[in-house]
């Protein structure tokens, strides 16, 4: 009886004991399992470092998903899709407020009589001190009215800036954050909330100064300061109106090309252009992040055609929208691609590729500069920050480390953001190199 009590004692207790295991090991898993789904969703939405509203953290827009969300759905994919090209556009076209530069050579295109301009700075100048500012006669410089051109920039600038900038956070960054491999050249890679936080606010403060120097320019160009902008094609005939269009756009781009390449020398990256490389997966609002100095630099490149040679007006706007339109799509860090209509004009991901590998692809809106200097994107070659002169170096010299980091880059680029398999070569060349 005894043998038989302590038999069914030993069999309750191996029992107890397994079921106890079963139970941990579920436990167990089911942790794992939070664990896992934790670390994803910590993945896709990084967490707001801050409790309160933030306007210089675009992680505000987390806040506001749902609501967005809800009334995004009711319209139609062909018009969410639509305004966010427009808004693309815009904020391409205003983030640097050259749009009120813009803005006066229509109106001075469309109302070219001096009596109409004229009107127009007498009115302006009744809103503000006149032809005086801090005792300056302004209008012996053609700056009258100076501080209404400066309050209307900055005004529309900052609106556009972090409304349209805003906007295209959310609709990509927030309300498609979870299939970022669908839109996204990095998409495995997003900046944290600190450096989108100090994107905005270095962007923000760069945004003030380009106001105030096309509020300048804007206003001296509006009082009939003197400049080569001509409105009538006969002035210089249509041939030089039509050549005029490829020259200021080859001019423009080559030139550039040459100064972001110079910014990427060793004294001019630590010192200047640096800042704007701390954005490794670049947004929209990177555009005006870089260092004050150099923007100054590259605004004085862009619009150097209106003081050096004789040019319409047309062309002098469509190219600088064409540009502007542009620098916001190669920042956005979204795969767009160029158009059928642009063989020159590279994808999106060619400036990614400058961002993620620093002293790579200095060209923006021809991949043809890269190709003649030998600084274009090369699959048998590794780039670091370390490694300047747009060369890098040959994957046959690099040690076992330096090709892992290589292939850990390459495989976090997304495959939809290049044409045929270029990936694919980049990828396997280096791992050809490791086996």
């Amino acid at each position: 009886m005894n043998d038989t009590k302590t038999h069914n004692t030993s069999g309750t207790d191996d029992e107890k004991k397994k079921k106890k295991k079963e139970e941990e090991e579920e436990m167990k898993g089911e942790s794992r399992e939070t664990t896992m789904t934790s670390r994803s969703k910590k993945a896709r939405n990084p967490p707001i470092t801050t409790s309160r509203f933030d306007p210089l953290a675009v992680t505000w827009t987390d806040r506001y998903r749902e609501t967005l969300d809800r009334y995004w759905k009711r319209l139609p994919n062909f018009l969410g899709s639509f305004i966010a090209t427009v808004a693309v556009f815009i904020f391409g076209s205003t983030v640097r407020g050259e749009w009120l530069l813009i803005l006066v050579h229509f109106l001075k295109a469309f109302r070219n009589t001096t009596d109409v301009t004229t009107n127009i700075t007498t009115s302006i100048n009744g809103t503000g001190s006149g032809g005086l500012l801090l005792g300056i006669d302004l209008s012996q410089y053609h700056l009258q009215g100076l501080e209404f051109y400066f309050i209307v920039s900055t005004t529309v600038s900052y609106v556009m800036f972090l409304g349209m900038g805003g906007f295209l956070h959310w609709y990509y960054y927030v309300r498609q954050r979870d299939n970022a491999h669908e839109w996204k050249c990095q998409p495995t890679k997003f900046l944290s909330p600190e450096m989108e936080r100090h994107e905005i606010m270095m962007g923000s403060s760069v945004l003030l100064l380009g106001s105030l120097l096309s509020g300048i320019l804007a206003c001296y160009i509006m009082n009939d300061g003197w400049t080569t902008v001509y409105f009538n094609v006969s002035d210089y005939g249509w041939l030089w109106y039509s050549v005029s269009w490829p020259v200021v756009f080859v001019l423009q781009d080559y030139s550039i090309y040459w100064t972001h390449r110079i910014y990427h020398t060793p004294f001019l990256y630590k010192h200047f252009h640096k800042m704007h490389h701390k954005y490794k997966q670049p947004t929209a609002f990177s555009v005006t992040a870089i260092h004050p100095f150099e923007f100054v630099h590259m605004q004085a490149i862009l619009v150097s055609p209106i003081f050096l040679f004789p040019i319409h007006w047309t062309v002098l706007v469509t190219t600088m929208m064409y540009i502007f339109y542009h620098g916001i799509i190669d920042h956005s860090g979204i795969n767009f691609k160029a158009l059928w209509w642009q063989p020159w004009q590279p994808d999106a991901i060619f400036h990614d590729n400058h961002h993620q590998y620093f002293h790579v692809n200095f060209g923006f809106n021809c991949t043809y500069w890269d190709k003649l200097h030998g600084t274009l994107r090369r699959k048998d070659r590794v780039y670091r920050e370390d490694l300047y002169y747009g060369k890098g170096k040959d994957v046959s010299q690099c040690t076992r480390a330096e090709l892992q980091n290589a292939l850990t880059e390459r495989e976090s680029e997304n495959v939809t953001a290049y044409r045929g398999t270029i990936r694919e070569e980049q990828i396997n060349e280096v791992k050809n190199k490791l086996l």
